[in-house]
């Protein structure tokens, strides 16, 4: 069932989701040589907050949302949701990839039903619920349409309500946008807070895009290159609801310059890295 609230960044607000002294090593088991991605995260996140992450490329943004969601575990660290430590995926946490992964058998309404699916819900239990979050996404009028039928804006609406449609606390989005067209994002960029608008949802949503992070979100945090780790944690103050106009203002822009100002010195040096890289 959908139950609209009313999200926040109040501190008051209970935590929903802990990562306490995150690290993760990966060992070349060939070679013998180890790369520490993360190292020593700390992060709290509200319930009902919208979290954002950004960093260079190779801070570990991916990693580390994966851990959160269960899906590998920390080499060292623990991640707690509402308080109890998590050891593997959780029904309560939602994941949205950056490609849609659809079945192209499945109609969009099966695809959508497909987690419930899944952990054995007859198909009147989830089908309602299903309906319901067609409508919330806009595409209650392409049920029947397979994934090949829907534009590329359309196929993550799709995702983003087979990812509800599990009943998650928590959603994780990996740069769910990162795809798309620059109008389509811009819109899909507001749809998607029209849709944590509906759900009360907390999320935790990666991306490169720096205007972007900033639009979303109550806090961002900012990753330092690899061992990736929390350089800062920026509350956004812009009022909600927002729309894509506020993009355009001089308090918007001094926020996007300061994120860059975070990052740009390890972007640069992490793309000089690249170039010295020898070839395979």
């Amino acid at each position: 069932m959908i139950v609209a609230s009313v999200p926040t960044n109040d501190e008051s607000a209970a935590v929903k989701l802990q990562a306490s002294g995150i690290g993760m090593r990966f060992e070349n088991t060939r070679t013998g040589q180890a790369i520490d991605a993360l190292r020593d995260i700390d992060l709290t996140v509200r319930a009902g907050e919208f979290l954002t992450i950004v960093g260079p490329s190779g801070c570990g943004k991916t990693t580390l949302l994966r851990i959160l969601a269960g899906l590998i575990p920390p080499t060292g660290g623990v991640v707690r949701l509402d308080g109890a430590a998590i050891h593997g995926p959780n029904p309560s946490v939602g994941f949205v990839f950056q490609s849609d992964n659809l079945m192209p058998w499945r109609t969009i309404r099966d695809n959508v039903g497909f987690g419930p699916e899944l952990r054995g819900e007859a198909a009147r239990s989830w089908r309602p619920r299903v309906e319901a979050l067609l409508d919330l996404v806009g595409l209650s009028g392409f049920a029947d349409y397979y994934p090949h039928q829907l534009s590329g804006g359309m196929r993550q609406r799709v995702n983003i309500a087979r990812a509800l449609a599990i009943e998650p606390e928590v959603l994780l989005m990996d740069e769910p946008f990162g795809a798309l067209d620059a109008q389509t994002r811009e819109i899909m960029q507001d749809e998607l807070l029209r849709i944590w608008r509906a759900t009360g949802n907390t999320v935790v949503f990666i991306t490169h895009q720096i205007d972007e992070a900033i639009f979303l979100a109550d806090r961002v945090l900012i990753l330092a290159a690899r061992p990736g780790r929390v350089q800062e944690i920026l509350d956004i103050d812009i009022p909600r609801p927002r729309s894509l106009d506020v993009k355009r203002t001089p308090d918007f822009g001094k926020l996007v310059d300061h994120v860059w100002r975070g990052i740009e010195r390890q972007v640069r040096a992490s793309i000089r890295d690249e170039q010295r890289a020898p070839a395979n």
